[in-house]
């Protein structure tokens, strides 16, 4: 199984007002009054009127990211984060290997990060999209860590997320599927075996 992501999380208030004019700007609902902006190149351009650049260097803590976060994309988030705020999460993994990283910014500036890990051998609380997750004023519930409890779980690519966007799927569509599915099986399972034709019945 595989996973990508880039994407922009913070307050859905704040990312509706900031990207109410633009034409390449998707929000898709996250728990906790959160949404996503997922990241594409036409977003990118849009925003800083460039195209992106994506290194093709080896990543690490030096080089977080795959997107390069040119001056003028880093000021885009500067900007925003004015208003509260804000992380910008990258994931890739495929067959159980990859890497996630994140930063914050608020006020003008980053705060925490960019952090990067491969090895993701620490506590899922110290992992970089939970830490920037928790920055931002998530809060625990019910799931595993603050990934899951935004439902970031619930697409696998930036694409699944224009996709969830779009169609203004609640963060809890997927549950909603889930939890209809497994009623529908235990009615199912409920349900009285069928009788066998009047001959099995021992009727002549």
């Amino acid at each position: 199984m595989s996973y990508q992501l880039s994407a922009v999380v913070a307050d859905v208030e704040l990312l509706r007002e900031q990207t109410a004019d633009l034409d390449h700007a998707v929000l898709a609902a996250l728990r906790q009054d959160f949404a996503l902006l997922p990241v594409t190149p036409q977003l990118v351009e849009e925003l800083t009127g460039a195209l992106p650049d994506f290194t093709v260097d080896e990543l690490g803590p030096e080089l977080p990211f795959r997107l390069v976060l040119s001056p003028a994309l880093t000021g885009v988030l500067e900007r925003w984060s004015r208003c509260g705020p804000v992380a910008y999460l990258e994931a890739e993994f495929a067959g159980g290997v990859g890497h996630q990283a994140a930063a914050v910014w608020l006020g003008g500036a980053v705060t925490w990060g960019p952090c990067f890990d491969a090895a993701l051998d620490r506590p899922r609380s110290e992992w970089p999209i939970n830490t920037a997750l928790t920055r931002i004023g998530v809060e625990p519930g019910e799931w595993i860590d603050p990934f899951a409890e935004l439902g970031l779980h619930l697409e696998g690519s930036t694409e699944g997320w224009l996709t969830h966007g779009r169609r203004r799927l609640s963060a809890d569509y997927w549950d909603e599927l889930a939890e209809e599915w497994e009623y529908r099986q235990n009615a199912m399972e409920q349900q009285p075996r069928r009788p066998g034709d009047v001959g099995d019945w021992g009727i002549s």
